[in-house]
């Protein structure tokens, strides 16, 4: 059939030619841009999925970036309190001389006050200088707030704890067990009486410090004993009080790393009081009335007690108790609270304090919410905050400080360096422990996440250049052909020509 108004042959060709134009069109596009989706028309249910991936791959990027900022922030908070640790040392030694009275001038105590009162500049100077990007990293900036502290607390630390948008956390503790000292009682009827005036009452004491070896005569009263064990208090770790006819003996600090031991080297013809007692289980200033738990004077022999831990819950997590202080450590709070006497010895609830803010928070995961939220809490330590109210702050080392090298007792100067120096070790291994544990682990497997994510939108968004360019090639014979053919259908219409004549 032949036709002239209508070339239907030319009208395929062109719309065969039109569609691998198309084709060919879009090879050149995905191999030009390497994507194998360039708009919604190429792929629509792949470019959900690889927008939802790109989605992801931004706040992975991110996430890292945040980990990385934390490593960054605790490793210069580490290089500050290295350097006052450094300090601190040479703190520690100044002290030492010091204590060597006999071979000391006054001016030799004058220069190391002098050398002390520097390093205490110095450390205050580094706490308040020590910065990222301006933001000062050891002064308490990044400290935890409270409120509401109870009665019970006399002192805490609130490592990390992590805080809803706009909310507070309550800390509240059911004490459990009560903290208790190690110790017994001598009951002697009184001042010593003995066989005869050369007779003598020996025995060796021993606690968490060391041991000692008393020796008393026939008449020393329980006061004058109670005196002279006091005065190796510091050695021994264990104190004494006189008590109607007898002597408390108890360890000078709570806890289940405390003991008293006694053992008798020679009785010298003691024979008054009943022997040596523990304490009562409810009442640790009195004897226990237990059978059990009495020991008459010619069987004593070694005889020992060991303190008790606080037990404590906080926040329904059981606590680890170390004498009156409990601490616990989770994903949600990491903190411990040391307890007054009273508190540590009185079983029950209380409520601790609130924490309303503060801390270092850092998101590590792809998503905003609290379970990627990790916070990092580093208190203030200038001078007047390293120690406690126990034994002193370091600050009180200074020249017209309690505890001067000048006219201060240098033992208590001892105690109140190395509790600095173990505060400072302690907030360094756990900077140590957060840079290694959390944000090195967390930047590692955000990295995995990442490239798996990435790879996995890179399969659906990426052009696969050897398939690519054999539709190219393809195509372009297939175009190369229909313009061919549209050619020849195009001349067709001439040949009606010859049936005219």
């Amino acid at each position: 059939m032949s036709r002239i108004n209508t070339n239907i042959n030319s009208m395929i060709a062109q719309n065969t030619l039109m569609q691998q134009q198309n084709q060919l069109s879009k090879s050149l596009e995905r191999l030009s841009t390497g994507l194998a989706i360039n708009s919604g028309a190429d792929n629509p249910a792949g470019l959900i999925a690889s927008q939802n991936l790109q989605s992801q791959e931004a706040s992975l990027n991110a996430a890292i970036g945040n980990a990385q900022r934390a490593e960054q922030i605790s490793n210069i908070a580490e290089g500050g309190l290295q350097e006052i640790q450094s300090q601190l040392l040479q703190l520690q030694s100044l002290v030492g001389q010091t204590a060597n009275t006999a071979g000391l001038s006054d001016a030799e105590k004058a220069a190391n006050q002098q050398q002390v009162d520097a390093i205490l500049q110095t450390i205050d100077r580094i706490s308040s200088t020590t910065s990222f990007a301006g933001t000062k990293l050891l002064n308490g900036t990044y400290d935890f707030t409270t409120s509401n502290v109870g009665s019970s607390v006399a002192d805490y630390q609130i490592n990390a704890a992590k805080i809803p948008f706009n909310g507070n956390v309550d800390v509240k503790a059911v004490i459990t067990a009560s903290a208790q000292h190690a110790g017994m009682y001598l009951s002697m009827g009184g001042a010593l009486d003995l066989t005869n005036a050369s007779s003598t009452f020996v025995f060796d004491l021993g606690g968490a410090g060391g041991s000692h070896q008393f020796s008393f005569g026939s008449g020393t009263a329980m006061a004058d004993i109670a005196t002279a064990v006091n005065s190796y208090k510091s050695v021994t770790g264990v104190s004494a009080v006189a008590s109607g006819t007898g002597l408390v003996l108890k360890s000078t600090a709570y806890g289940s790393n405390q003991f008293v031991s006694f053992t008798v080297d020679s009785l010298g013809g003691q024979s008054k009081g009943d022997g040596v007692h523990l304490l009562s289980s409810t009442n640790e200033d009195q004897a226990s009335t237990v059978a059990a738990n009495t020991t008459a004077w010619a069987s004593v022999n070694n005889i020992r007690d060991a303190g008790q831990d606080v037990g404590a819950i906080i926040n329904g997590i059981k606590a680890s108790g170390s004498g009156t202080t409990a601490s616990v450590s989770n994903d949600s709070l990491d903190m411990s609270v040391t307890f007054t006497n009273t508190g540590a010895q009185t079983t029950g609830g209380v409520s601790l304090f609130k924490i309303t803010g503060g801390g270092a928070t850092f998101s590590m995961g792809p998503s905003i919410d609290i379970l990627n939220q990790v916070s990092l809490g580093i208190k203030n330590v200038a001078t007047r905050n390293l120690g406690n109210s126990t034994d002193g702050w370091l600050s009180d080392l200074a020249s017209g400080g309690s505890t001067n090298l000048i006219t201060g007792n240098m033992n208590s100067a001892q105690t109140i360096v190395n509790n600095a120096i173990n505060q400072i070790s302690t907030l360094r291994g756990r900077l140590g422990s957060f840079q290694s544990n959390i944000a090195d682990s967390t930047i590692n497997a955000l990295n995995v996440n990442l490239q798996n994510t990435t790879a996995a939108e890179s399969q659906i968004t990426d052009t696969n250049f050897a398939s690519e360019t054999a539709n190219m090639t393809r195509d372009q014979i297939l175009v190369q052909a229909a313009t061919s053919v549209l050619s020849t259908a195009n001349t067709m219409p001439q040949y009606v020509l010859k049936l005219l004549g």
